[in-house]
């Protein structure tokens, strides 16, 4: 699709900062996390990835989202301007005037919303590319 540069499977890129954070995340979700990860990396391969506030954030142009790592029933990953951003299917949480969280009870309940979530972070891509400020920052 025009627009739309994706990661063919195997092709997602992980910043080594990113990686080092993980190899001492001590979590029960760690696995679900990275999926998630994968998930969002994948959806435009603009998108990176770095560690801001003690947590790995993806970022065009400006903060996509950020984990929250400390939960450990679910994953939340907060979509710092997630209010802004198109949800047809309802994937993000919240009634706040800037952001929004998804959340992710398993790899099934992932794998159901795998489709909203990346529409989301093309959204967001999009939306940056329309104001004239895409490109990637940290």
């Amino acid at each position: 699709m025009a627009g739309r540069r994706r990661r063919g499977p195997g092709a997602v890129r992980h910043d080594p900062t990113v990686d080092a954070w993980f190899e001492s995340y001590s979590n029960p979700q760690k696995p679900l996390v990275q999926a998630v990860r994968d998930l969002v990396l994948a959806a435009d391969d603009r998108v990176t990835e770095t560690i801001k506030w003690q947590a790995p954030t993806f970022v065009y142009a400006g903060n996509i989202a950020s984990f929250y790592p400390k939960a450990t029933k679910h994953v939340s990953l907060m979509f710092h301007q997630g209010a802004a951003l198109p949800d047809p299917t309802g994937l993000l949480e919240g009634s706040g005037d800037t952001s929004r969280v998804a959340k992710f009870l398993d790899l099934d309940d992932l794998s159901a919303k795998t489709d909203a979530l990346q529409d989301i972070v093309r959204a967001w891509v999009r939306s940056r590319d329309e104001a004239g400020v895409g490109r990637r920052t940290r």
